[in-house]
């Protein structure tokens, strides 16, 4: 059976422009470890002025990712924010990359996308300035087929969201962890040597 990944479908090459924004696209991370939360919320927890917040919140809600939770909310006037879709989006840079306005998109969110890893990998091989967390890093070579590359991803899928779950919540003892993973046939590093 082929991978599907879990989360609402990214079809829609605007709807990528907007993901590949960097505020945005961890809004949309914060959402989905926390759960709901206001715009003030997200504010501090991505240090930045809860004007930008909402703004990105709405622009968010503009192309149908985030939805207000009025069930979370204390009144008519307090507006708190959800994901519309629980376990978030999934993007198949391949399917934009056929269309000729979605591969300009898949472009930009590539780059996005690159720099983002890059930054995680200095991040985590970075000396550690705080003490009371956690940084490991699992490098780890397993021979697959396909079809058991896609089961594997599938696994990891459900085992994130069953943790995802588990632990949502804005609870003062934990801070969001990102798990940052790439399952893919191992690069051939030998065309790349001097």
């Amino acid at each position: 059976m082929p991978y599907e990944p879990s989360g609402q479908p990214v079809h829609d090459p605007t709807i990528l422009r907007a993901i590949a924004h960097p505020v945005r696209n961890r809004i949309l991370t914060e959402l989905g470890a926390s759960g709901s939360m206001r715009a003030a919320d997200v504010a501090r927890e991505l240090d930045i002025p809860a004007n930008q917040a909402s703004f990105h919140l709405r622009q968010l809600a503009k192309y149908g990712l985030v939805e207000e939770d009025r069930e979370a909310a204390r009144d008519k006037r307090d507006r708190v924010w959800r994901l519309t879709s629980e376990d978030g989006v999934s993007i198949n840079l391949g399917d934009f990359e056929r269309e000729p306005e979605g591969a300009a998109a898949a472009g930009v969110f590539r780059k996005q996308a690159a720099g983002w890893g890059h930054a995680v990998v200095d991040a985590v091989y970075a000396p550690a300035d705080e003490t009371g967390i956690l940084r490991t890093v699992n490098d780890s070579a397993i021979r697959l087929t396909l079809e058991e590359a896609q089961e594997l991803a599938a696994d990891i899928d459900r085992l994130v969201s069953t943790w995802r779950r588990r632990t949502r919540g804005s609870d003062a003892d934990r801070r969001t962890y990102l798990l940052f993973a790439a399952l893919q046939p191992h690069p051939d590093l030998h065309s790349k040597e001097d």
